[in-house]
């Protein structure tokens, strides 16, 4: 994974370079050559790094802190309670950006397997909208 982390980052900034950028963001997940678990962020200009948690789009203002503090809290994190976390996550992005789809699929790296769920729907609750103040 570190690997391709770096070439998608040669790659792109390259790109960027010559003023013909591709416009993707790029989250790199697997294992290093020592067995440790890797994540990594690539950006369409080349912006490169590797953290325990990443978040691509409107997700990095919203959901990358919630992530950080979470991580922070609680640093050896089951899988059950990381899943809880992103679903959190993107409840909070679904609410705060209303035209997107409340579907989503969680995947999973972990002892050499992978897996990605089911579509899953986090519950919502409109009612705190109801009677919104101080927007008169």
């Amino acid at each position: 994974a570190p690997s391709i982390h770096n070439w998608l980052r040669c790659v792109l900034y390259n790109r960027r370079s010559k003023m013909n950028p591709l416009w993707n963001t790029i989250v790199v997940a697997g294992k290093t050559y020592s067995g440790d678990y890797y994540l990594g962020y690539v950006d369409k200009i080349g912006v490169s790094f590797e953290s325990k948690s990443v978040a691509t789009g409107y997700g990095s203002y919203m959901a990358q802190p919630m992530m950080r503090k979470a991580i922070e809290d609680n640093p050896d994190m089951t899988v059950e309670e990381a899943k809880r976390l992103v679903v959190r996550c993107l409840r909070v992005l679904f609410y705060r950006d209303c035209r997107s789809i409340n579907r989503f699929n969680i995947g999973v790296i972990k002892d050499g397997e992978c897996s990605v769920s089911e579509p899953i729907s986090a519950d919502t609750d409109w009612s705190i909208g109801a009677n919104p103040s101080g927007y008169e």
